[in-house]
């Protein structure tokens, strides 16, 4: 073993092993399944086992839950269901995070508004509804006060609207691999000569 590679051994087992628990115990409250822990937890380990060097880690345990929390998050895009408190307790998690770079604003702004765009295309009362809830935070109850409703339909719009939105995404996004992969015209004219 190199000397590089055995001082981030060592130092995995002297300044990350010992948060072991508490990473478990986040990843439990956040996941439903214990087994997505353990591939969390697995996954994070080879993560930073892979690193050539640990000098520029500053908090190890921050750097231990930023790691797993990106783990966690890829695995939940994957999954492309994802139990609402399971965002919220990620996002609650108090860790420093680095700056995100420019391309990851503007992707992400460019996000937001397509889902906007998806928001404002409901039909009108589910739009009102899902606003309401999701966004305004508002409980069922008010919701159903307010416009005159039972609290089931308020239920069931949300779903509803939540349901078109994801829907859309899913869509957009096979919509836009396979126009990733699919040859430009001047690719196949090229390829014809």
């Amino acid at each position: 073993m190199s000397e590089g590679r055995a001082r981030v051994v060592a130092w995995i087992g002297r300044e990350i092993l010992p948060h072991e628990a508490d990473l478990r115990a986040w990843l439990r409250r956040a996941f439903a399944t214990a087994g997505d822990v353990d591939d969390i937890v697995q996954e994070t380990y080879c993560r930073l086992a892979g690193l050539s060097h640990v000098d520029h880690i500053g908090e190890p345990r921050a750097y231990l839950f930023q790691a797993a929390r990106s783990v966690a998050l890829e695995q939940l895009r994957r999954a492309r269901v994802v139990r609402i408190d399971t965002v919220t307790e990620i996002d609650a998690l108090n860790i420093e995070l680095d700056e995100p770079s420019p391309e990851r604003i503007a992707g992400g702004r460019r996000e937001l508004e397509r889902v906007r765009r998806l928001i404002a295309a409901l039909p009108d009362r589910c739009r009102r509804i899902f606003e309401m809830r999701k966004i305004e935070g508002l409980p069922q109850r008010e919701i159903a006060r307010r416009m005159g409703v039972t609290e089931n339909v308020v239920e069931n719009e949300s779903v509803r609207g939540l349901r078109a939105i994801l829907a859309a995404l899913a869509e957009g996004e096979t919509e836009e691999q396979t126009a990733a992969r699919r040859p430009s015209t001047h690719d196949r004219t090229r390829k014809r000569r």
